[in-house]
């Protein structure tokens, strides 16, 4: 199924902003990914002016993949709240990564992978979250005789030893992943109900979690709620606050996008200094 998409949609930079763990890129140039989310697998390619090839049905394109890529909203018209005269910076960071999209991913999901994130690099997430599908989610499917998990639920990581957690290659992190799992998955944290949340509630709420501080509350707000306004703070946005705004970055000009402002900045400052 093709599909043209006229608003801002780059899959590398989706893929390399640091939001999701999931996207094997399966082409040098990076025309082509493979996305498993939720119980589902897609193949999507760039063919060029604005055309793109989704390995799905209308109806799944319709009933999920257009809302978890939030094709719904205009990050065009986020971008153009941006002055180069006011903000030469993050007009020069948005002109970069004008194509990131926020991922409407699963709140769980994310919770996880964020947990695990803490002083990790991206391909050690990837490989950490992937030893967690295939020692504990379900087979979505077989592709070229490669098995394709789905992420666990809060009942299937819950039922992993500390062992097994372990071996996936979590670390100290171990211990984080299975008191959040067995919270959830008793009932005890019910996930649904954060959504009606405000913001501030929202991140008090995620902080309660064992080793969870700032930043991976701040992180799972934003790609696992989609709370746009959320401003995660790692070492490059770190560096880049400092750097670039003295510490002082204008985030009332920018509401209630502050999110989307951070991947600008993130995928911009990491890909030029890392």
């Amino acid at each position: 199924m093709i599909k043209k998409i006229t608003d801002d949609f780059n899959l590398q930079q989706i893929a390399d902003s640091g939001q999701c763990f999931r996207w094997k890129k399966e082409d040098e140039a990076g025309k082509k990914y493979r996305v498993i989310a939720g119980r589902k697998v897609l193949h999507i390619e760039n063919l060029g002016d604005c055309n793109y090839e989704f390995s799905c049905s209308e109806k799944d394109y319709e009933g999920y993949w257009s809302h978890y890529m939030d094709f719904k909203l205009n990050y065009s018209d986020i971008r153009g709240r941006v002055s180069s005269e006011e903000d030469a910076f993050l007009f020069e960071a948005t002109v970069y990564g004008n194509g990131i999209r926020i991922l409407n991913q699963d709140p769980f999901e994310v919770l996880i992978t964020f947990i695990i994130s803490q002083r990790k690099s991206i391909p050690a997430i990837k490989t950490a979250v992937e030893n967690l599908c295939t020692i504990a989610g379900d087979v979505i499917c077989v592709e070229d005789g490669e098995e394709l998990h789905a992420f666990p639920t809060p009942e299937q990581l819950s039922k992993l030893s500390k062992e097994e957690l372990k071996s996936c290659g979590l670390g100290y992190r171990t211990e984080y992943v299975y008191q959040a799992a067995d919270l959830i998955a008793s009932g005890t944290i019910d996930l649904d109900s954060w959504k009606e949340l405000s913001d501030e509630d929202l991140w008090n709420e995620i902080e309660k979690l064992y080793g969870v501080g700032p930043k991976v509350a701040q992180c799972a707000m934003l790609f696992g709620f989609h709370r746009l306004n959320s401003f995660p703070r790692d070492v490059w946005i770190n560096r880049v606050l400092e750097d670039k705004y003295n510490n002082n970055f204008p985030f009332d000009l920018y509401a209630p996008y502050n999110g989307v402002m951070q991947q600008y900045l993130f995928f911009y400052y990491r890909q030029k200094n890392r």
